[in-house]
């Protein structure tokens, strides 16, 4: 009987955590596709092509996801330590500016949002929270979880 409670509850708390973060794992290797969104915010218009030579974090996220919300103080800080080395970060939304930032002041979101944005289909992502890393000669390195120790490491990596 413990057990299945046990098993019971594993499953409760992964269902409220949200989809996993997943895309295409063949994306590693590959030339970036270039990102686009209609309206930014903390931030003029950006794209891949404009930084290009610059390691680039890529974001996927939503307002209503809490796996996203619970990885943003996370990027907060990544995005205060790695932005003084040079590495840019751009986060994407499909949603709509009028969600998304009250969301974004609300949560305190340094970093660039771009909103409107279908971006995402071009990474094949169907989980999010969803991060990529972009190399300086704009190939994906890394892709996976913003919370996933394995960023970090991935982006220090790149970073020297």
């Amino acid at each position: 009987m413990r057990s299945l409670l046990a098993i019971l509850g594993l499953a409760a708390m992964l269902l409220t955590l949200g989809p996993p973060a997943v895309a295409d794992q063949n994306l590693v290797g590959k030339s970036a596709p270039e990102i686009a969104a209609s309206e930014w915010l903390n931030s003029k218009p950006m794209s891949l092509k404009a930084l290009k030579g610059k390691v680039v974090v890529v974001e996927f996220w939503a307002t209503w996801c809490r796996p996203c919300r619970a990885s943003i103080p996370h990027l907060n800080e990544m995005f205060a330590r790695y932005g003084k080395k040079g590495v840019a970060f751009v986060s994407l939304t499909d949603e709509d500016p009028a969600t998304v930032q009250p969301f974004a002041r609300e949560m305190g979101m340094k970093y660039p949002i771009g909103m409107a944005s279908k971006s995402s289909e071009a990474y094949d992502v169907t989980g999010i929270p969803f991060a990529v890393i972009v190399g300086k000669n704009g190939k994906i390195a890394w892709t996976g979880h913003p919370m996933d120790p394995e960023m970090e490491s991935a982006l220090q990596k790149q970073v020297k």
